[in-house]
């Protein structure tokens, strides 16, 4: 006779710190998923590419920049990374979604 195994419950993406911010003194501190190491690198990629965008803006208003085409990249490379995270998060959503819909 074959056994039957639970199906384990599905875990929250929640990072150490999101975990103390909201008090939950007991809770366990594990370590993030590769999914949210993921996520969260590409957020702070979003965040650095769109601070390095604004200095170049920045120092091309002020005349500080020497080359104008510096300004040109890096607002390209803000909107490469920004498209990025958000393609990703639509896949995730994609792939939650076909999850949810099989049926057991």
């Amino acid at each position: 006779m074959a056994s039957i195994q639970t199906i384990t419950p599905i875990q929250p993406i929640v990072t150490a710190a999101a975990s103390q911010t909201t008090g939950n003194v007991g809770a366990e501190q594990s370590e993030p998923s590769m999914f949210t190491q993921i996520m969260q690198s590409m957020v702070d990629n979003v965040k650095q590419t769109d601070a390095v965008r604004n200095e170049k803006y920045y120092e091309l208003v002020t005349g500080q920049l020497d080359n104008p085409a510096e300004a040109s990249i890096a607002a390209a490379q803000a909107l490469t990374a920004t498209q990025l995270l958000v393609q990703m998060r639509d896949r995730a959503l994609d792939a939650y979604s076909e999850l949810m819909r099989i049926s057991l």
